[in-house]
């Protein structure tokens, strides 16, 4: 399980990332695609076309990190996204994702939930 703070946020960009990006791409291409700031703190986590690489950029108090994993065999459970940029996930998803369970045909019991503040 990923313990994150309840501020930071975790966005999967849905389209495929050419993983020879590094810092700076990866950082502009956070602005295009989710027109967020990658200095937020918040993680944002892309993937390639054959689903089998993640890169994970985020800002560490003073400088950029990435976080980079690549499978040797098989592919990456990704969520999928109407929206062209991306989407929000949590760190539940994610954790997921990097163990190998495909989240999609999971069921969850419906839980309350905090209306969304106007």
């Amino acid at each position: 399980m990923i313990s994150l703070p309840p501020s930071v946020k975790i966005f999967f960009c849905v389209m495929p990332v050419d993983m020879r990006c590094s810092f700076d791409s990866l950082a502009e291409l956070v602005r295009q695609y989710f027109q967020a700031e990658p200095e937020s703190g918040h993680l944002f986590v892309f993937r390639n076309k054959r689903e089998d690489c993640i890169k994970v950029l985020y800002w560490d108090r003073d400088g950029y990190a990435l976080w980079y994993k690549r499978l040797e065999k098989g592919t990456f459970a990704l969520p999928r996204g109407q929206i062209a940029g991306g989407v929000e996930i949590d760190p539940t998803v994610l954790s997921m994702m990097l163990g190998g369970i495909d989240f999609e045909n999971l069921k969850t019991q419906r839980r309350f939930a905090m209306p969304a503040s106007v």
